[in-house]
């Protein structure tokens, strides 16, 4: 894959917003963008079903990953210009012809035995895991929580993580991938032509939020 490539998360918690379309319009059919699907409301019943039946937390990490592809496999139903992508190969292929991959993460996580089986390990992290091995040039993560546009540093990565806003793990697997990261807010789809294209997106206000999607 080039270096060109971007890795974009859609957080789950999206799937409350009036704004998914107008994402989901901006995201699809791009060449230069693979897209990873947060767990929104499936990964919830995988954490409620946990607290009820009591199984092990490998068992969580299967099905928070399956909940992933859930929400991206309805995200391709939304939308044309998507089409589910389960490994490297069918991303590259997808991404050649014009379609969005939507990364499906079951078999490339599972067959990796040094992922950690955790709910430290979210999407945020495993997207930027995906675009390590992708040799990805930067990640996106858009987020339904209010937070500040634009490129991280370390201090605001350490802030977010702090804020539950990312995962603990995400400043480790962008650091390992070289990522640049990224932030954009709910209602931000309109600036991500600008990002990819190297424009600043405009400042705002940081408001603290402790949402995680």
């Amino acid at each position: 894959m080039t270096s060109k490539m971007w890795v974009v998360k859609l957080g789950g918690s999206l799937t409350r917003s009036r704004q998914l379309r107008a994402w989901l319009a901006v995201l699809a059919g791009r060449r230069e963008l693979v897209l990873v699907p947060g767990g929104g409301p499936f990964a919830d019943q995988v954490r409620s079903a946990q607290q009820s039946l009591g199984f092990d937390d490998a068992t969580a990490h299967h099905l928070a990953l399956l909940a992933m592809e859930q929400y991206g496999r309805a995200l391709c139903a939304l939308h044309s210009g998507f089409a589910p992508a389960t490994s490297l190969a069918e991303i590259r292929s997808l991404s050649a012809v014009g379609i969005t991959p939507v990364w499906m993460p079951v078999p490339l996580v599972l067959a990796d035995p040094d992922l950690p089986c955790s709910w430290d390990l979210t999407s945020d992290s495993l997207a930027a895991w995906l675009g390590g091995r992708l040799g990805a040039q930067a990640l996106v993560l858009v987020k339904m929580a209010a937070v500040p546009p634009g490129p991280v540093d370390p201090e605001a990565m350490e802030t977010l993580v702090r804020d539950a806003i990312v995962d603990p793990l995400l400043p480790g697997y962008a650091r390992a991938g070289g990522l640049a990261v990224y932030l954009l807010a709910d209602g931000e789809a309109n600036a991500l032509d600008g990002l990819l294209a190297g424009r600043p997106v405009a400042k705002r206000p940081r408001r603290s939020a402790n949402q995680r999607a």
